[in-house]
């Protein structure tokens, strides 16, 4: 690769490790914040989704501020945000606070995810993006399997804190090299969509709001049907809003395209299952089996350390066989490992019981996010990479947030921390729940068509969105999308639509 290249992809991957690191750095942490801050379950479940949430929420939008603005530009604001907030959650005095400056990490987190696909997509030559996909993967995969242990070692050795304190230095470090480094670009066409953005951002919080709250209020309360009602009205208003609007944040025309639509949907169910399992799983391990934190990190390795060596083998993998199988194969492993923990499930299970589940879920995890990145990033022309990119991890990010209330509300509603057997009681069908939710994410993914005359992205369809029409599917050789000097996507070499 280029130095540029070079650059781009230690920038935008340490970014990303920092951004995915907090979806699940706080997992391990939990039982201190508890002892420490006090709080409920649903205090529990607000300080991991208070993040998930407003990332998911705001990722679009940051996508098309970096479009409008300057996707540099908009890059460094977010590491500044996320750095920024990071401080205050360490700083925090109470449960409200932690929860509170958590939901502002998401901010930071939601204007910079989106971008560095971007800017890592334009400074990587085409023919070695699965490369540089597979890395940051590896990097991306790390983090999120990563988190329990990174954040139980500080947390048993120096204080929960440190699992915020980490991020500064970081993004300090970050913030001039971003801008020394990277170039910047935009499209200039791109503006913000505001009635979408309250929308999703209304009906995203009434859901995920009334799951959480479900066990504790009950079903039919009026506050808990109110929220999941409501909430459910607006998402579907967004979804009108995305077919009707003249520049929506989402267009819904763009998953007429099969391959995106897949990809996406796989996407959510296996954040989904994934995120809800840790988020029990790791308490699992110390409030039942009486592990410390680093201890609960530690037994966790083995799913921790198999996306650094799955990751790339799968970007290559996926320049060679094709994205579809790869994917496919990754998220049948981590249903199969999920699987395997909800069969073997005890109060006393031994750790040799578990190895296979950790090992099989890493693999599976690893395998995922490189063919996931090629499929969303090859599906759209050039032009609609961004807010493709932002879709692709808001859905994501909606699914693991989704998945912690769902899982949680399911265990509270079997089990609870009254005992090791209440525990493993409610963890059981939480974990099957949350097998099948990946499982069918593998059945999504077989939906994605399969590519035809090779395995490079080339050979995707490439779905053009313009002036409100429909998209349409060509082979790459009809025509590849280029810019006109106005930013709108037209078509060179091959007849007008």
């Amino acid at each position: 690769m280029p130095p540029k290249a070079v650059w781009a992809l230690v920038i935008t991957g340490a970014a990303g490790f920092m951004a995915a690191l907090d979806n699940l750095v706080v997992t391990t942490a939990l039982p201190a914040i508890r002892k420490d801050l006090g709080g409920g379950l649903e205090d529990l479940e607000w300080t991991v989704n208070a993040y998930t949430l407003t990332f998911a929420v705001l990722l679009m939008s940051g996508a098309a501020l970096g479009d409008r603005f300057g996707r540099r530009k908009l890059f460094v604001t977010g590491l500044a945000i996320f750095t920024a907030a990071s401080a205050a959650a360490a700083l925090a005095p109470g449960i409200e606070a932690l929860i509170a400056a958590r939901a502002v990490q998401g901010v930071g987190a939601a204007i910079t995810t989106p971008l560095t696909l971007t800017l890592l997509t334009t400074a990587v030559p085409a023919a070695r993006r699965g490369l540089a996909y597979g890395i940051k993967g590896a990097v991306d995969g790390l983090a999120v399997a990563g988190g329990p242990l990174i954040g139980g070692t500080l947390t048993e050795h120096l204080s929960w804190q440190w699992i915020f304190w980490l991020n500064v230095p970081l993004g300090a470090a970050l913030i001039p090299l971003a801008r020394l480094r990277l170039q910047e670009s935009r499209a200039p066409e791109a503006r913000l969509d505001l009635p979408g953005t309250v929308l999703v951002s209304g009906g995203l919080f009434g859901v995920v709001y009334g799951l959480v709250n479900a066990n504790a209020h009950g079903w039919t309360s009026p506050g808990v049907l109110t929220a999941l009602l409501g909430g459910s009205a607006l998402l579907a208003a967004f979804v009108r809003h995305g077919f009707r609007a003249e520049r929506p944040m989402l267009p819904m025309r763009i998953f007429g395209n099969r391959a995106f639509a897949g990809v996406n949907a796989a996407g959510v169910f296996m954040f989904l299952g994934m995120f809800g399992s840790i988020f029990l799983l790791s308490q699992f391990l110390q409030n039942v089996l009486g592990q410390s934190p680093t201890e609960a990190g530690l037994r966790m390795l083995p799913w921790t350390a198999m996306p650094m060596i799955a990751a790339p083998l799968s970007g290559h993998l996926a320049d060679r066989v094709g994205s579809r199988p790869v994917l496919i194969a990754a998220l049948a492993l981590q249903a199969l490992g999920l699987a395997h923990f909800a069969l073997v499930m005890s109060p006393d299970v031994s750790y040799a019981a578990q190895l296979p589940g950790l090992i099989v879920s890493g693999i599976g995890m690893g395998l995922f996010f490189a063919p996931a990145a090629k499929l969303v990033m090859s599906g759209v022309r050039p032009a609609q990479q961004g807010i493709a990119s932002g879709a692709n991890n808001a859905l994501r990010e909606v699914g693991g947030a989704l998945g912690v209330a769902a899982l949680a509300s399911l265990f509270s509603a079997q089990g609870g921390y009254d005992s090791p057997q209440r525990f493993v009681e409610g963890l059981t069908p939480a974990l099957w729940a949350g097998a099948a939710a990946v499982a069918l994410g593998a059945l999504a993914a077989t939906l994605i068509p399969p590519l035809r005359g090779g395995a490079g992205p080339t050979h995707l369809p490439v779905t053009e969105i313009a002036d409100g029409a429909a998209p349409e599917s060509r082979p790459a050789g009809a025509g590849k999308p280029t810019t006109d000097g106005g930013g709108r996507g037209r078509r060179g070499g091959g007849p007008g639509r």
